[in-house]
């Protein structure tokens, strides 16, 4: 789809819009942006919007702050209701610096330059997420409002009422929802996108974890992607369904391969196993994200790949057996708190190291590994995913291919800041700690 200037003020001037929200996302994953009136627009469109970089996430330095806000008009969508008793649309914008280059810090370039490497051979990189979150009361506290569980359906269940009408605002913003559904855990629900190009899609899961709140919020609830919210309670994932086409041929499907897989399929299997180590920093990036990666809460800990084993961290759904548009892999290690754009921009590029270099790949597991036995796993030569985020960000600033994904500016930024986000974490006495050890010692 293309839109041009004169069909976005078309489509202003005929909803009576008057404010458009300009978005970009910092190297963390959440949304920026500022307001311009219906009188700026057009010369924003023209020639962008300026604005000072040096306290965004990952941005620029007090020195090199000046930035522009470039309009992507295919982003344009205008918000399905009133904010303030006003019609406001949104567009999401590339960043560049003054002189007209791609800023080098921003998530959605370097999702971008990851994918020209592939469009130069012609192929597509689709994804699908499954993102998973939390209804609350409140932010103070994970107060549940229901005690249904995985594909429970109650029409006078609030969390089902507010997810439909989530799903219908993302429709009205032409966001394609596959299904929906409640999730295991209490007060958790799910909406699955139908599978886009990477680029879409990372767009997309902006605007539906935008949407997610923003409806939570106007009844009175509150909406969270925190990985583990609760104790011993089952946290939320972005499992990924990932494919590669070259126009409407599905490259990951063989009618001969196993499981209908093909060898470049199997490469790319092989290359996330072997990078996903070094990825994981960026596929869960806060410290919460590694409470959710323990056993027996359904999270994958352990690196191998299986087609209906889901203690696996890479599965190959069987829905539509031997349809070559469906085939694809399905990572399940990535939570919904990443930025999707460096998430995306990382999986492609581990994957396309595997079809680069000829990887092999190891023989599935089929069974469950959570009920091995130490001696077991080490026979299968099963390793594990980093258990804290110190791990993850020691692995991450060691390799070179997180390095080349997210260049030097946002490599840098990314580790500095998981650096400062464990050193708050460590050095903080939490809870456990008080009623743990203040009695006994």
């Amino acid at each position: 789809m293309t839109r041009t200037k004169e069909d976005i003020l078309r489509l202003i001037d005929e909803a009576g819009v008057r404010y458009i929200r300009l978005c970009f996302t910092d190297i963390l994953g959440k949304i920026k942006g500022m307001s311009i009136t219906r009188s700026e627009i057009e010369q924003v469109l023209e020639e962008g919007q300026g604005f000072d970089g040096s306290s965004i996430e990952g941005f620029a330095r007090i020195d090199e702050s000046d930035l522009m806000a470039i309009p992507d008009p295919v982003t344009f969508r205008i918000i399905p209701w009133d904010v303030a008793g006003e019609k406001v649309a949104m567009m999401f914008c590339d960043i560049q610096t003054p002189d007209g280059k791609p800023y080098e810090g921003d998530p959605r370039w370097v999702l971008k330059r990851n994918l020209q490497k592939i469009q130069e051979k012609g192929w597509t990189f689709n994804v699908g997420p499954e993102i998973e979150y939390f209804y609350f009361a409140n932010d103070e506290e994970p107060g549940i409002l229901d005690q249904t569980g995985y594909f429970d359906y109650g029409t006078v269940d609030i969390g089902t009422q507010l997810r439909k009408k989530t799903v219908n605002a993302l429709e009205l913003l032409d966001v394609p929802v596959e299904c929906s559904h409640h999730e295991v855990a209490h007060s958790q629900h799910e909406i699955d996108l139908k599978y886009q190009e990477a680029l879409v899609m990372a767009d997309f899961a902006q605007v539906y974890r935008f949407v997610v709140k923003e409806v939570a919020q106007e009844n009175e609830l509150y909406a969270t992607f925190m990985p583990k919210p609760m104790f011993s309670e089952n946290g939320s994932g972005m499992h990924c369904h990932m494919s590669i086409f070259e126009g409407n041929k599905n490259l990951f499907f063989s009618p001969d391969g196993e499981y209908l897989l093909s060898k470049m399929a199997r490469q790319f299997i092989a290359g996330i196993l072997t990078h996903v180590k070094e990825i994981t920093l960026v596929l869960n990036q806060w410290v919460n994200s590694y409470k959710r990666l323990v056993p027996d809460y359904e999270a994958p800990v352990y690196i191998s790949w299986g087609r209906r084993n889901r203690s696996s961290l890479i599965r190959v759904p069987m829905y539509r057996n031997g349809k070559e548009q469906a085939t694809r892999i399905e990572l399940r290690s990535p939570d919904p708190a990443t930025n999707p754009y460096l998430a995306f921009s990382c999986m492609l590029a581990a994957g396309m190291k595997g079809i680069e270099n000829n990887y092999k790949l190891p023989p599935p597991v089929e069974q469950n590994i959570f009920q091995m036995t130490e001696e077991e796993k080490a026979n299968l030569k099963i390793d594990t995913l980093p258990g804290s985020i110190e791990y993850a960000t020691q692995l991450a600033e060691q390799s070179e291919l997180v390095k080349e994904v997210l260049g030097p500016h946002v490599f840098r930024k990314l580790i500095a800041n998981k650096k400062i986000e464990w050193d708050n974490y460590r050095t903080h006495v939490s809870q456990y700690e008080i009623d743990k050890y203040l009695p006994m010692l």
